[in-house]
């Protein structure tokens, strides 16, 4: 399903099949263009080396080239439809996938669209000022990819809202533009995406850990009965990827340099030679994958049983799963704390889908872990970075009243706050990692606390001009 840019907005959809809604997006289409001018990225360029979707197969679906950032096609691409596509979860498992919004569900599926449509344009305000402190022009480009997806990843929301779910939806797809990250008045609606994305470090930990978990998220709903939904996160983990793999490999390219500048300095204290110690790197991760954590919300969830039981919301590779799709008379166990310690409850597996999710997500959050940790073995650094207990630091769930060290280990109040800077980032470290924070605009340059990376993109060298600016 190739996608016709001949369009005012993209698309592969025959927008111009519907002229109503043809013209509802339109009309909505100068609000998100004001508002990417005033909340999108704030270093002018002339252009930038992105990629964009013209297809939405299996192979080239993508093109490269210099891209004028407030010329970049936006549109709305779903992946191709399955000739006979049935329901593989749920009440309804067997039955052929919805292609309009049943009545019944109207209000549930509205509001799972809305949140995952309130974090993209979240992540953009969060990192709107970081190309002003980009370690190289590699990195920009890579940022500036990840902004304009997100963007898009928002008009796949609104499409749906404006194309399902009538003046309510339209009234939601206007909402999207008007809360904005960290306000105070008007904030988005989870909370990992109102914190700050204040330095690069803080960068590629959210697009390791949390845009993982919008991996995980966009694989329950690409299981959805309602099939417009499924295709458009179908296409939208393609792109995903890609901000994924500028976090692993960030983390990978700072841990590097650390290791590097410890070797050459025989000390663990280097940020007396502007690198960033492994101690802060495990502040870091600590926070960036508690945070993303409770994304998850809780272990014992009612509404997350509605969802899968009337076939809104799946699990992640729901067909792979080797029961009965049903899970009416099945149990799981989940994580709780009874009487001072840590221990587990069997709970019926339709209030365990959240937990369920959750350990899906904590797998494959290691994989990042191993490759840190090759990387310091290789440089022959005798220390390993590691995932803090799954209870540490929450707010969300069942571990949102209680103090978890890092280790496992309940504590008091007191412990914990006498001990939490040894933990998280503290004010010395957040200073210390922004003091770093110096651009490096010449092509084949890099800021001296991380390492170039082992390619380039698209097969362009690293030394490529990536990115032109104003």
């Amino acid at each position: 399903m190739s996608i016709d840019y001949s369009e005012k907005i993209p698309n592969n959809v025959d927008l111009a099949g519907d002229r109503k809604l043809q013209r509802a997006l339109e009309s909505w289409q100068p609000n998100f263009l004001n508002w990417w001018k005033t909340m999108g990225p704030a270093v002018p360029t002339q252009d930038v080396y992105l990629r964009t979707a013209v297809d939405v197969g299996k192979e080239g679906w993508a093109q490269f080239g210099h891209v004028a950032m407030e010329e970049y096609r936006w549109g709305v691409f779903l992946a191709e439809r399955g000739d006979d596509r049935r329901i593989a979860f749920g009440e309804q498992k067997g039955e052929p996938a919805w292609q309009q919004v049943p009545g019944e569900y109207r209000a549930d599926l509205q509001r799972l669209i809305v949140i995952q449509g309130d974090t993209e344009p979240a992540s953009v305000e969060q990192q709107r000022r970081l190309g002003e402190t980009a370690p190289s022009l590699y990195d920009l480009r890579n940022l500036f990819q990840v902004n304009v997806e997100e963007g898009r990843h928002l008009w796949a929301m609104v499409y749906l809202l404006h194309a399902y779910f009538g003046r309510n939806g339209r009234k939601e797809a206007e909402a999207l533009l008007h809360r904005n990250s960290g306000d105070l008045d008007s904030p988005r609606i989870l909370g990992a995406f109102n914190e700050e994305t204040p330095d690069w470090l803080s960068f590629f930990m959210f697009t390791y850990f949390t845009d993982r978990d919008g991996k995980y998220q966009l694989g329950t709903l690409k299981e959805s009965a309602f099939d417009p939904l499924s295709r458009t996160c179908e296409f939208m983990l393609k792109e995903e990827a890609h901000h994924m793999f500028v976090g692993t490999t960030g983390v990978d390219r700072v841990v590097a340099r650390t290791a590097e500048l410890m070797r050459e300095h025989d000390t663990e204290d280097i940020a007396p030679h502007g690198g960033v110690p492994l101690d802060v790197i495990q502040k870091y991760i600590n926070f960036h994958y508690s945070v993303s954590l409770d994304l998850f919300g809780s272990e014992k969830s009612t509404n997350a049983a509605n969802y899968f039981t009337a076939g809104l919301k799946g699990r992640w590779q729901e067909e792979r799963r080797r029961d009965d799709h049903v899970l009416t008379d099945d149990a799981a166990s989940v994580d709780v704390v009874r009487d001072g310690v840590l221990t587990t409850d069997e709970v019926p597996a339709l209030l365990a889908l959240n937990h369920d999710l959750r350990n899906e997500y904590v797998k494959d959050c290691h994989s990042g872990l191993k490759r840190w940790n090759r990387v310091l073995e290789k440089a022959g650094v005798d220390r390993t970075l590691t995932l803090p207990h799954v209870g540490f630091n929450r707010h969300v769930g069942l571990f949102a009243d209680h103090h978890i060290t890092p280790a496992g280990e309940l504590v008091g109040a007191d412990a914990w706050e006498a001990k939490k800077d040894r933990w998280l980032p503290s004010e010395a470290d957040k200073t210390h990692v922004r003091s770093l924070m110096r651009p490096v605009y010449e092509p084949g340059k890099i800021a001296g606390w991380i390492a170039p990376p082992t390619n380039g993109i698209n097969g362009q060298p690293f030394d490529y001009e990536y990115v032109h600016l104003a």
